[in-house]
């Protein structure tokens, strides 16, 4: 089973990179969907099925935390499985994320981290052991 996965971060440059470390994890990847902030995140799942979205906090038009919210209340995308990937320093918004069933890794980040994040919220076997 081929992942599809959105990435939504509002540097090109961080977008790419989150992209080039899935390929590189031995995951499964299937289409990869970029957004630049939560408003666009929400217009992409709303066209495509994402098996996992990864999304930053800190972002122009709409941040990641108002995009998980509105993901949350809506029943055709409340399932689907959040990592945020951001470098909010703020122990209270990352637990508040925490609660909202998102899982939650630093910039910068391992490659190792990434794959078993996504393998843990996926199910999916990334042939590697854990």
């Amino acid at each position: 089973m081929a992942l599809n996965v959105l990435v939504v971060d509002d540097s090109a440059v961080m977008r790419a990179m989150i992209i080039k470390t899935l390929r590189m994890t031995g995951l499964p990847v299937g289409e990869v969907y970029q957004a630049a902030n939560g408003q666009e995140g929400l217009a992409a799942l709303a066209e495509h099925w994402i098996d996992p979205g990864i999304v930053d906090i800190n972002m122009p038009v709409m941040d990641g935390e108002e995009m998980i919210e509105r993901m949350q209340g809506d029943p055709d995308v409340a399932d689907t499985p959040i990592i945020v990937i951001s470098t909010e320093g703020s122990e209270t918004r990352i637990n508040r994320l925490i609660q909202k069933g998102v899982e939650f890794v630093h910039k910068p980040f391992r490659p190792e981290t990434i794959r078993d994040i996504v393998a843990k919220i996926t199910g999916v076997n990334d042939g590697h052991d854990t």
